[in-house]
Parts: C-alpha cells; sequence; structure tokens
C-alpha cells in the first residue's frame, strides 16, 4: 500500500513496524461546540482508512484523544481554553460542555457509520501522563520555566520545522503586536507544555497539582503523552487536518522525539478542508452545518458520506445541496440494486467470474487511498455481465471499507392500501382503460409511492424518497 508522507513529502510504500500490526492515531475533537460537516469529513476519511487495513490483511489498533482541556483559541498559545469559551457561550459549566459535546460529537459519527476507536482518551483522565513526560523533557534540558507555564525550547530541537518545512528563524520570530505573549518566552515558536493558574488564567475552571504549581496542560502534550501511553513510542500512522501540520504536528514530534529519542510518527497522513458552496465555513457566513441540519431536510446521512467518498482525501471537498441530493440519489440506488441482487440469490453459484474487480479495488486503495476510483471500480462491476450472487458478494466486501450499511438494506414494506390501487391499476391496463391507469399512477405518486411497469403486465413499487 503507497501512502503519501507529508513528513517525506511523496508516496511511500506503507510498511508497519510490526506487520501485520498497525498503530493508527487521530487527532480527536476538541469539545466546545458542535461538530460540523467538516469535522464530518475528517473522520469519515480516518474511518475509510481504518477500514482499509484490515480489508488489506492488516490488524489495527486505533486510538483517538478528546481534547476537553488545553486548547486555546489561538494555537500559538494566545487567546482563552475553547472549553471555557464554550462554556461561556452556552452558559454551562466546562464540564457540562465537555460531556455534552462530546455526546453530540459521536451522535454525528455514529449517524455516519464511523467505527469507534479501539481507544478514546480524554485529555483529563491523563493528566498523569503528561506530567510524566513534561518532566523527562525537564531532564533533558528542553524546557524553561517562567511565572506563567513551561515551554518547549524549540532551539534546542534541530529537527523542529521538518514537518512543515518552515525555516525555523522564520517561526522564531516575534508574535504580532495585537497578541498576548508571555513576556518571558524567549521565542514565538515556543510552546507550552503546562499553563500556571496564575494572571490570565487564574480563573480556570479546570486545574491540577504539578511540580511546577497549580495548573492544566498545554494542548499539544496530550497527544504526545496518550499516543506513547497506548500505542507506543513509536507509532505507524497519525492522521490530521492539513491545518495541523504546522504547528500542532510540529510540536507533538519535537516533544515525543525530544522525550524518547526515538522517530515519533512513521506516516504523517494529512486531508484537506471541506468547503460550502466553495466558501470556507464560518460563522460570519452563516454555513456551518451540522448532521442536525442534514437530518432536518429529510437526507440520510449515509449520503453524506457517500458524498464524501467521492473526493481524494489530498483534495479540497465541496459542499452544496445539489450535490447531497445527487449523492442521496446515488446511495439509494445502490441499496435498491443490493435488495435486488438478494432477491435473486437462489442457491450457491460457482462460477467466480469476477474479472479482477476486487483486484483493482484493491489495487485502487493501494494507490494512494484512491475511494472515488474504488467507486468507479464498483458501478462498472454492478454494470457487469457477472451473476447476482458474484455481484452481491463484491459489493458487500467492498462495502466493509465504504461503510453504507449494504448488508442491512432489505426490501420496505409497502402497505396494503397501496399494493390494492397497484392491482386496480394492472386490471385497468389489462383492460387498455389508460384513463383509469393515469390517475391511480397519480393516486400511488401523491401516497408517497412509485411504481414502474415490468414484464408481463407485471409492475414493481417503491418507497419515494
Amino acid at each position: 500500500m503507497k501512502l503519501y508522507n507529508t513528513l517525506t513529502r511523496k508516496l511511500e510504500e506503507f510498511k508497519p513496524l510490526n506487520p501485520p500490526n498497525v498503530t493508527l492515531y487521530t487527532c480527536g475533537p476538541t469539545v466546545y461546540d458542535y461538530s460540523h460537516i467538516g469535522h464530518a469529513r475528517a473522520y469519515v476519511i480516518n474511518d475509510l482508512l481504518r477500514r482499509s487495513f484490515p480489508f488489506l490483511g492488516f490488524t489495527i489498533k486505533h486510538v483517538m484523544n478528546i481534547t476537553d482541556v488545553g486548547h486555546l483559541t489561538g494555537d500559538d498559545d494566545s487567546g482563552i481554553d475553547k472549553l471555557e469559551k464554550g462554556a461561556k457561550k452556552y452558559n454551562k459549566s466546562v464540564w457540562d460542555v465537555v460531556k455534552f459535546y462530546t455526546d453530540y460529537f459521536f451522535k454525528t459519527t455514529d449517524a455516519l457509520n464511523i467505527l469507534r476507536p479501539d481507544i478514546v482518551c480524554p485529555a483529563t483522565k491523563h493528566i498523569k501522563e503528561m506530567i510524566e513526560m513534561i518532566k523527562k523533557l525537564e531532564n533533558k534540558g528542553l524546557t524553561y520555566e517562567t511565572e506563567e507555564a513551561i515551554y518547549f525550547d524549540v532551539s534546542k530541537f534541530p529537527k523542529y520545522g521538518q514537518l512543515s518545512g518552515q525555516i525555523v528563524k522564520e517561526k522564531l520570530k516575534g508574535a504580532r503586536a495585537d497578541v498576548y505573549v508571555d513576556p518571558k518566552k524567549k521565542n514565538n515558536a515556543d510552546f507550552s507544555l503546562w499553563f500556571k493558574r496564575v494572571g490570565r488564567f487564574k480563573d480556570h475552571t479546570m486545574h491540577w497539582d504539578s511540580p511546577w504549581g497549580d495548573g492544566f496542560p498545554g494542548w499539544h502534550i496530550e497527544c504526545s503523552a496518550m499516543s506513547t501511553k497506548y500505542l507506543g513510542e513509536t507509532i505507524d500512522i497519525h492522521t490530521g487536518g492539513v491545518d495541523h501540520i504546522s504547528v500542532h504536528h510540529e510540536n507533538e514530534i519535537a516533544q515525543s522525539e525530544g522525550a524518547s529519542g526515538k522517530q515519533f510518527v512513521r506516516l504523517w497522513f494529512h486531508y484537506n478542508f471541506l468547503t460550502v458552496n466553495g466558501e470556507k465555513m464560518s460563522k460570519s457566513l452563516g454555513n456551518i452545518l451540522t448532521i442536525d441540519d442534514i437530518v432536518k431536510k429529510n437526507y440520510d446521512p449515509l449520503a453524506l458520506r457517500y458524498l464524501f467518498l467521492q473526493t481524494h482525501y489530498r483534495q479540497l471537498a465541496n459542499f452544496t445541496w445539489e450535490a447531497l441530493t445527487s449523492a442521496q440519489e446515488a446511495l439509494k440506488k445502490l441499496q435498491n440494486i443490493a435488495i435486488d441482487l438478494k432477491s435473486q440469490i437462489y442457491g450457491p453459484d460457482e462460477s467466480r467470474k469476477t474479472h479482477g474487480y476486487r483486484q483493482r479495488f484493491v489495487n485502487a486503495l493501494a494507490d494512494d487511498f484512491q475511494i472515488p476510483q474504488t467507486l468507479a471500480v464498483t458501478w462498472e462491476m454492478l454494470k457487469s455481465d457477472l451473476s447476482a450472487k458474484e455481484k452481491l458478494d463484491l459489493l458487500l466486501d467492498f462495502d466493509k471499507v465504504f461503510g453504507l450499511r449494504l448488508i442491512e438494506v432489505k426490501e420496505e414494506i409497502i402497505p396494503k392500501q397501496i399494493v390494492e390501487l397497484a392491482e386496480k391499476r394492472k386490471i385497468a391496463r389489462e383492460k387498455k382503460d389508460f384513463n383509469e391507469s393515469d390517475v391511480l399512477r397519480n393516486e400511488i405518486n401523491s401516497s408517497g409511492y412509485s411504481i414502474e411497469d415490468i414484464k408481463n403486465n407485471n409492475y414493481k413499487l417503491k418507497i419515494l424518497k
């Protein structure tokens, strides 16, 4: 399997440290507000990757954090804690905010059929591990202390900047004049490992004792501490959005490798953003959409998942309601095909004339995760001359990656009164009373069903979506 590695900026043959076992760490949500469809795309991509490894014969251990403390509104240690901001915005306690928006996040991922990670680790449950890692960094001379915080000194880590390709001297430049900066902070790129509960953070709700005084952890340290605890000092794949490359992931590398002396991540996997109608999602534009907005307009959440399958993970994706409508129609067609194929299976079929469709699917998956191409192979296969059983077997096999729940679809029960209308229409057609036939068709349609004429004056009824 070849994947694009942000660290080396090239496609690489993926080779896990301990084959066939794969360790996967994904940056989880900061639970201070509603998860939106941009987050949804990110976690669908994570899920597709997680599903692909078992499909290709690997065993996977997947860990994801929940950021419930320490993530400031500015990634450069400026601003206030996002959890405190969310609590103020919604007039809730910080702990209530954490629970409510964590639950909403999983409500969103469950609706999209995203598998839960093997381990979900909230930052607030791992303060001890973070303190231990900070101690290691301190003992190695990679930190310094001010009245406000414990900082990682990036000038002591020669490889700082390798992931983003930024010149360290550029990252060391001073901050903007309008951004608060600890006056004792040596370099703008230095980042906090532990904030003390003084000054601007004296009223911070979440705080713990530490060797450096009462306070709370910085955002970056949590991922390093928790990934090390559950996956070891070196992990195979770390995923995240492209917005994390220059700061968060750069800082993770510095503190993880600074503490262990070993390579932190073998392959960095980053995905691009989702826009809405070609524009960045923002509150000012009023185009931030949630899973509730999707459902309120009578769309199946899996149609949103199908929409995300159509764009490569490294490309900018765009959401429009028209595109979602097309995705819902394609999903419904796929579901109906699955139902029809199931109805055609009467016994074993040993012909196995798969014409290499599975191999082509695997090849696309193994070529930098070309999910749109695997989807094209699937539709081509369904239009082929394979038997119904072969098509169904391949479709359900491919859906182990797609996650569209096709194995669960079944013929929907048509109400007795609709069937009676269809039978009356059949009699009218036999009598060549086409006016009556049209009246009955319209009555069926207005009731939310469609009728399709097939051979020998028979018909097929379907529920309109």
